[in-house]
């Protein structure tokens, strides 16, 4: 098997392990790292040859991007305070106590070797985050504050981590330029960010068609990646900074096909490529073998050590934290501030992944010296042990969790807003039609008909908000109505879908044009309706 039909196998396996996933109850991710881990010690699967210092440039902007046009700046400020607490203080806190037990484990090695693998293993994987919570019903809030922790988290790390390695290669540490260091890199990846995402929606606002739109979208968040980093910035931090950006901007150049290529392209692209970096963590386990050698046995107490630190003040932090900005969170938010319930679901949530293995893989052979780089091979089988301790034994059983504390959306209230929403959304929708119909003067059977349709929306939306907005209406024959007519559309626009699909069969007709009428069937409204 060579390379090229290993990428093709992951790539095949990443969709078959969706419907697994959904039938047996476990996250894709999982599923995929599972999968690595057995092709690993087959004898006829090649180690596959991608350089360390490429898996995060690679992999980490489209998933980054992905995760990113799922939240917004305001859902981040109203946040702020509880992600800001883990993505920063959590991982540092992290990153200090495991180098405090890896330095205590291995005293022989430098102190910066071991700041280098606290920082590998602090901070929790976003996609693995995202990857677990959407499948679980959790609430809205405890969602928002994983993925933005789990966005975040990563500036953090990688500044610890580069401050480490630069110490460890050069042998020169310097507190005060680390400072300065930290403060510039953050300021040149909002900078680059910020361009990027200006430069991007502009540029989507001119182009007419959405694939171009969406194509465009899929290169700015490689190019924040690159530009960042040549820069000496927070690579990280440039494709969040642009990818929010954009995601606010598109609410002033998106449209219906924007929308749909748009939310279909990075559906694709988030579910093949976290099943290619999880079955690629999986599949370095035969790299940290061939690295560690025969001495791997003599690894496990201190990976055990560390697993165990990683794992235990997480739930310290956040049961501490939580106690403590009790009172500031109820002041500032309607909810009550985290139970003790969702705080171990939390806890329980905090796994490790993509970015972890890479960091680890990506730690220099040699120092500038010339020597090799001081416990390389403790840093990676502990990052690769702690990684499938998290992945394998947190992700399986996180669903578990879930149930056990009884932490889960409340359905009722969610529904409740999306009936006000549907209802504000109609009703604007009416008061426009008001104004067209005054200012155009509409004959009394088009604004009628137009009426119509409008309010039968808004009674499947939100049967209260009509009953109120016109009380002598029989609602619920109106529904029953309602219900025959979409039941009576469906069938029509099957039968017209139906007859396009036989013209695309018939000599002659180009496939095309046939695709671009289909397209413009699917946009369209029933005709009932």
């Amino acid at each position: 098997m060579d390379q090229l039909v290993l990428v093709f196998v992951l790539a095949f396996a990443t969709i078959l392990a969706q419907p697994l996933g959904r039938r047996i109850g476990l996250a894709p991710a999982v599923l995929m790292t599972v999968f690595g881990l057995v092709m690993a010690v087959l004898p006829f699967v090649p180690n596959i040859a991608l350089a360390p210092d490429l898996i995060l440039p690679l992999v980490l902007p489209p998933l980054l991007y992905a995760s990113a046009r799922r939240t917004s700046w305001q859902q981040f400020a109203s946040n702020a305070g509880a992600i800001l607490l883990r993505a920063v203080g959590l991982v540092v806190a992290t990153a200090a106590a495991v180098a405090a037990i890896f330095h205590l484990w291995y005293p022989a090695l430098p102190v910066g070797t071991a700041f280098a693998l606290g920082a590998v293993v602090a901070p929790p994987d976003p996609v693995a985050v995202s990857a677990m919570a959407d499948r679980l019903g959790l609430p809205r809030r405890l969602v928002a504050v994983l993925e933005g922790e789990g966005l975040f988290n990563d500036v953090t790390a990688v500044v610890i981590y580069d401050v480490a390695v630069h110490a460890v290669v050069t042998g020169q540490f310097s507190a005060w330029r680390t400072a300065i260091d930290f403060v510039v890199s953050a300021v040149v990846a909002v900078a680059v960010g910020l361009a990027l995402g200006w430069a991007g929606s502009a540029m989507m606002r001119r182009l007419t068609e959405a694939p171009w739109q969406v194509a465009l979208g899929l290169l700015l968040p490689f190019a924040a990646y690159g530009l960042a980093e040549a820069a000496h910035g927070s690579a990280v931090l440039a494709v969040l900074v642009c990818a929010l950006y954009l995601t606010d901007a598109a609410t002033d150049f998106s449209d219906v096909g924007y929308r749909i290529v748009g939310d279909s392209f990075w559906d694709v692209i988030d579910m093949l490529v976290t099943g290619f970096a999880f079955g690629l963590v999986g599949l370095e386990l035969s790299t940290v073998l061939a690295t560690t050698g025969p001495n791997w046995p003599r690894l496990l107490g201190g990976a055990a050590a560390v697993v165990g630190v990683v794992v235990a003040l997480r739930l310290v932090w956040l049961l501490a934290s939580t106690g403590l900005f009790r009172g500031w969170w109820r002041r500032r938010r309607m909810d009550e501030p985290y139970t003790w319930r969702e705080t171990v679901v939390t806890w329980w949530a905090g796994m490790r992944g993509v970015v972890t293995v890479a960091l680890a893989l990506a730690l220099p052979l040699t120092t500038d010296s010339g020597a090799a780089f001081p416990g390389r091979t403790e840093v990676l089988f502990i990052a690769f042990v702690v990684v499938l301790f998290t992945l394998l034994l947190q992700g399986p059983t996180l669903p578990l969790v879930a149930r056990w504390t009884g932490v889960k959306a409340d359905t009722e209230v969610e529904r409740a807003m999306e009936r006000r929403l549907w209802t504000r959304i109609l009703r604007a929708e009416l008061a426009r039609l008001e104004e067209i119909a005054d200012n155009e003067d509409l004959p009394d059977e088009v604004y009628q008909r137009l009426r119509d349709t409008v309010e039968r929306r808004l009674m499947r939306a939100d049967p209260e908000a009509a009953e109120a907005a016109d009380g002598s209406k029989a609602v619920e024959q109106a529904m029953r109505l309602t219900g025959k007519l979409r039941t009576i559309s469906n069938d029509v626009l099957d039968a017209g879908r139906g007859e396009a699909l036989a013209a695309r069969r018939e000599p002659g007709m180009p496939p095309d044009l046939v695709d671009r009428v289909m397209r413009r069937l699917d946009l369209r409204p029933p005709p009932l309706l």
